[in-house]
């Protein structure tokens, strides 16, 4: 393609989700273009597949039920299966100020509607995890239609959507410039082999958001952070269907996949390189001691180093998605940002973000708490306790 309404740079989860959604809502000539050579080459594949609605804030709360509910008829939508699993999350405290911090997340919770959700005394975590030890710990929360969802498969499916309703995708087409016509907006993208001429550009490149916004005089606040996780060998001492299990002290959290135990707790990493994607040996030895300490089945285990792995999350300075028009760049519109719930959050965004680029607005959530200028206006989101 030489010329093209939207381009959509980034081809994972989420900008899948928007092609698909602009394409859904009568837009054409859509083009997605991404540096690697095929689906699931960014952080979309190294997602752990989490889904939780169990946020602090009404945003994200809204988010995920938004998600959820397109989750839910996606196979119907979509003809996919998303691997949506509801085993529940159930999150863990072991002091006073971690459960306040729970109850005040669930007020929030149920009044945004998630009224499934839950808090649970100390004498009822076995009865929802009998393989932690409860030593020390005070309670939790547990919301039973949080669990596990397929981000492979939902990439695909959108994919595989867009397609069928005219999207072009190319891979392996690294961005090198975005041309500034007439009053600041864009008017071309530029790649190592070809010029596209569109009408807007659509940011989706995750991790790497910050580079490309630059091109078109944005300051982006979103930086990569990444996230390892530690794989067992075949086990089966778990049971499949074990709820994601998380401690809220250090963010230790793990849960069963494909017959193998993940385990997973947030670290600073070692290496300068804000891109490396590296497993760190010590941290792997590190948050295998604790998991042996506070789950005692998995003494029984050993790691599968080769199966260990790192990806980058797409960090921004409120832990909140960036979503909308950048602010010095029109035509500019931004999906970034979303730390962590970018999988989980990519069917409501991409559906929202369809939505302002068409009508110039979201109209089915209020996504005001999103909006790029939020950080110069002085008015970001709490901070959740954890990443």
């Amino acid at each position: 393609m030489n010329s093209a309404s939207v381009v959509i740079v980034g081809g994972g989860v989420l900008g899948a989700s928007v092609a698909y959604h602009l394409a859904r809502r009568g837009w054409k000539d859509l083009l997605v273009l991404d540096r690697v050579s095929a689906p699931g080459g960014g952080s979309t594949s190294r997602s752990t597949g989490g889904f939780r609605a169990q946020y602090s804030t009404d945003i994200n709360v809204r988010l995920s039920l938004l998600s959820r509910g397109k989750l839910r008829d996606f196979h119907h939508e979509i003809g996919a299966d998303p691997g949506y699993q509801p085993v529940g999350y159930l999150w863990l405290a072991d002091k006073w100020e971690e459960m306040e911090f729970l109850r005040n997340a669930l007020r929030v919770q149920q009044a945004a509607g998630l009224e499934e959700a839950r808090e649970v005394r100390a004498e009822g975590i076995p009865e929802i995890n009998p393989h932690v030890s409860t030593d020390g710990l005070l309670g939790g929360a547990f919301c039973p239609t949080d669990g596990f969802i397929r981000p492979m498969q939902i990439l695909q499916g959108y994919l595989d959507g867009a397609q069928r309703l005219g999207v072009s995708v190319e891979w392996g087409e690294e961005i090198r410039e975005l041309e500034i016509g007439p009053g600041g907006r864009i008017c071309r993208v530029i790649t190592g082999r070809k010029e596209v001429a569109c009408q807007a550009v659509v940011n989706a490149a995750g991790a790497w958001a910050a580079p490309l916004a630059a091109m078109a005089g944005v300051d982006l606040p979103v930086t990569p952070l990444k996230r390892q996780v530690a794989v067992t060998h075949p086990f089966g001492g778990l049971p499949a269907d074990m709820p994601m299990t998380l401690f809220l002290g250090d963010g230790f959290h793990l849960r069963v996949r494909d017959g193998r135990v993940l385990l997973l707790r947030p670290d600073l990493p070692q290496s300068e390189d804000p891109y490396d994607t590296s497993v760190e040996p010590v941290w792997v030895e590190s948050v295998v001691r604790t998991a042996r300490a506070r789950v005692p089945t998995l003494r029984e285990t050993w790691m599968d180093l080769p199966s260990c792995w790192a990806g980058l999350y797409e960090m921004s300075p409120d832990r909140h998605a960036l979503l909308g028009a950048a602010p010095e760049c029109e035509n500019l519109y931004l999906i970034n940002g979303s730390s962590g719930h970018g999988v989980m959050h990519a069917p409501a965004l991409g559906q929202l973000l369809s939505e302002i680029i068409s009508d110039g607005r979201a109209t089915t959530l209020d996504v005001a708490p999103l909006r790029p200028s939020r950080f110069a206006e002085g008015d970001a989101n709490p901070l959740p306790a954890l990443l």
